[in-house]
């Protein structure tokens, strides 16, 4: 997956200039991003803190490290399950 240019401090700021009442079309000439990005990060980062968003950052993180560990497990018993014959 590509990496974003803006961190998620930098995104929680934008959304709270934009709250702040700057226009968005303003906001997104000045940093550079389109209108579609900005709603999707308001959809995603709407009323978060940059700890918050560090959390959520965190929280992603370690569920997709869970989510391996779980297919490669399903894989050991399949295998298992294969060599020993068993139905």
């Amino acid at each position: 997956m590509r990496k974003s240019r803006y961190t998620e401090e930098q995104i929680i700021g934008f959304l709270k200039q934009a709250e702040g009442g700057m226009p968005i079309a303003e906001l997104g000439r000045r940093h550079g991003f389109s209108d579609a990005s900005f709603y999707k990060w308001r959809a995603k980062f709407g009323g978060m803190d940059a700890d918050e968003a560090r959390r959520l950052r965190e929280l992603e993180a370690e569920n997709g490290k869970l989510k391996r560990l779980l297919a490669e497990a399903h894989l050991d018993i399949h295998a298992l399950k294969t060599v020993l014959g068993s139905k």
